[in-house]
């Protein structure tokens, strides 16, 4: 498995001696494992060495004192912060293994024969969110598809649709603006011209390609039916906003379960509508895309969760030429199990990887 990016606590918490690193990781197994505060008598009880809770306390306080964990209210336990979270994950987590077990269950919800593309990332989605009781999220990039084929239909006077049919069977349909005054004649005049270049490629290489083509033979083409070619190609690679995005979410219910209390509702409200929005959680998986391996994003690190108090824990998925190609991962509560969700996500993305190749 990748390795998680190494450590970027400042060099004071890098530094903790073994002592108060053994009682930050128990505070922070302890909320993980029930979401509870964790007081100096559990901590004490749990120490590979004798230490009274007097002394834990001490150790809590500096660790308190260093952002890594706080007092949600007087005289309680301590929880982690996002800090601390971020320090445990990047240095004292303990990263496990799928058993066989898991591997087989994953690979049979989501390698079944003869599925499209769109149904592997959906049910890898799903199959996430099942097992880690999180909601599972993909991002895959459309315009990736390679094209077989394009179509301009005229609806009226200044409305076309034009249709994209990939390599792969999936078709996809977009209105598009037609400038005033075209000849029906010149939508097909446009496919002729698109089909004849744009087969087996993706929308940004058949886009480079029609560039280079553009000098060249320009006479090929009068200028309305040029727009229309550029509006046609335009409606889905995306000439001003990047490429367009696919982005399934499943299992939001999951992140209803186990709420402790009237805030932990509206934390999950906030995230809910920051979901219906997507465009910071596309955002933030575009992040993910530039990096190898399993990335976790945690709480008040993005502006995603930086409301809600979120976890995010995905991995990039390639294609057969290993061009990244989308990301997939689990959204979940700060108190994530970290140590099995990251294999879990990382082994999903392994495989839809050699799904799709």
């Amino acid at each position: 498995m990748a390795p998680l990016p190494p450590p970027t606590a400042p060099g004071g918490l890098a530094q903790l001696d073994e002592r108060s690193r053994e009682i930050f990781r128990r505070i922070v197994e302890g909320y993980l494992d029930s979401g509870e505060p964790v007081g100096s008598r559990n901590v004490a009880r749990l120490l590979s060495r004798t230490l009274s809770p007097a002394s834990v306390r001490n150790v809590m306080a500096d660790l308190e004192d260093a952002g890594l964990i706080y007092a949600p209210h007087t005289s309680a336990g301590r929880l982690p912060t996002d800090r601390g979270l971020r320090f445990f994950v990047d240095a004292l987590l303990e990263i496990g293994d799928l058993g066989d077990d898991e591997r087989r269950r994953i690979e049979a919800e989501i390698a079944a024969s003869g599925r499209s593309p769109e149904q592997v990332l959906t049910e890898a989605s799903q199959m996430l969110s099942g097992l880690s009781r999180g909601a599972g999220v993909v991002l895959a990039h459309t315009s990736d598809l390679k094209l077989k084929h394009i179509e301009f239909v005229w609806l009226e006077p200044t409305k076309g649709l034009v249709v994209l049919v990939g390599e792969d069977g999936a078709v996809e349909n977009r209105l598009i603006d037609l400038p005033i005054g075209l000849p029906p004649s010149a939508l097909q005049e446009a496919a002729n011209f698109l089909n004849t270049h744009i087969r087996g490629r993706t929308l940004a290489e058949a886009r480079a390609q029609l560039e280079r083509l553009a000098a060249e033979r320009q006479a090929e083409l009068d200028q309305l039916t040029d727009r229309v070619v550029e509006a046609g190609l335009a409606s889905w690679a995306g000439a001003t906003e990047g490429r367009p995005q696919q982005l399934i979410v499943r299992g939001r219910a999951n992140l209803l379960e186990d709420l402790k209390a009237a805030e932990d509702l509206e934390r999950i409200r906030l995230l809910f509508d920051d979901l219906e929005r997507n465009k910071n959680l596309v955002e933030l998986l575009g992040d993910a895309e530039r990096g190898d391996g399993v990335r976790v994003f945690i709480g008040s690190e993005s502006k995603l969760f930086s409301l809600s108090g979120s976890s995010l824990v995905v991995s990039p998925y390639r294609d057969k030429d290993q061009r990244v190609v989308g990301v997939l991962g689990v959204i979940g509560p700060t108190r994530l199990n970290y140590g099995r969700i990251v294999p879990m996500v990382d082994y999903t993305a392994k495989l839809v990887s050699r799904l799709l190749g």
